[in-house]
């Protein structure tokens, strides 16, 4: 599966239409910055207990994901432009780093 047909499948489970309300907007950037959240707890965890509960993590990176997908449908973004925009956005930042 493609991040673009994950992302197709995704808005499709949350019922994301091509105009979503500003309440389903706010519903799915809550919901991501409470999976990021629930992604932080256990970096917490790592350095409190000097452990990773490595499928706990992956798990929470997964509702990341799904959140994130739903905002670029709801957007009408397609993630693979998205992935595309940002990782030449951080060679440009690299690039300008390596330069000073």
């Amino acid at each position: 599966m493609t991040i673009d047909e994950y992302a197709a499948w995704a808005a499709n489970a949350a019922k994301v239409d091509e105009d979503p309300s500003n309440e389903r907007l706010a519903y799915l950037g809550l919901g991501l910055a409470g999976e990021s959240g629930e992604v932080a707890e256990h970096i917490k965890k790592l350095l409190r207990d000097d452990w990773l509960d490595k499928a706990g993590l992956v798990e929470e990176l997964g509702d990341v994901i799904y959140y994130w997908a739903c905002l670029c449908a709801a957007t009408g973004q397609q993630p693979s432009e998205l992935l595309k925009a940002s990782a030449a956005k951080i060679k440009r930042r690299i690039s300008e780093a390596a330069s000073r």
